[in-house]
């Protein structure tokens, strides 16, 4: 099998495009290798695998832990998303920064999100499920949220009306006030 792997603007955020073999039958993929993984994005170990399943206009985000900082490789397998990472790490010359991507089940890429990163997704189809594997456990006492319309950071959400947002998000901090990474 071989992927292929893109850099963004933020080059620790890479978007992965797995081949995939299609015919009257459907299609297949291999959704993970670790061995390419390896060898062509980052050397991590995946603890934990998650899914989610939200409606359109549902907005998840921005969510980040503070210690045992999570790196996360997402995709969609139904549905639509507007998929977003934003830098949490002070050191680094792309702090504050964003980068989004579309995520469908239909292009079937995949965003590496590394540690230091804050994430989240906008559905933009009528639903969606997400799948995403960490480097680290959820401890909830460490989770941390980044206010997904800050305006020091703008990201630019393809909104179609007001977002679907938890309480929680909501609450979320502004990146000026956050606990960000060294």
């Amino acid at each position: 099998m071989a992927i292929t792997v893109t850099s963004t603007a933020i080059p620790d955020v890479k978007l992965i495009e797995p081949k995939v073999f299609g015919d009257a039958r459907g299609y297949f993929l291999e959704s993970f290798n670790q061995r390419e993984f390896r060898e062509q994005v980052a050397d991590v170990e995946f603890v934990q695998d998650n899914e989610s399943r939200s409606v359109k206009s549902v907005l998840r985000g921005m969510h980040y832990q503070v210690r045992h900082a999570q790196g996360k490789l997402v995709r969609v397998v139904e549905g639509e998303v507007f998929d977003v990472a934003v830098d949490l790490r002070r050191s680094s010359p792309t702090f504050g920064k964003w980068v989004g991507s579309v995520l469908s089940a239909e292009n079937h890429l995949q965003m590496w999100v590394p540690a230091g990163f804050a994430h989240g997704f906008l559905v933009m189809s009528e639903a969606a499920t997400f799948q995403y594997k960490t480097t680290d456990f959820w401890y909830p006492e460490f989770e941390r949220v980044l206010l997904w319309n800050d305006a020091h950071v703008g990201i630019d959400w393809p909104l179609d009306g007001a977002p679907v947002i938890a309480p929680k998000d909501l609450a979320g901090t502004v990146l000026a006030d956050l606990e960000a990474y060294a």
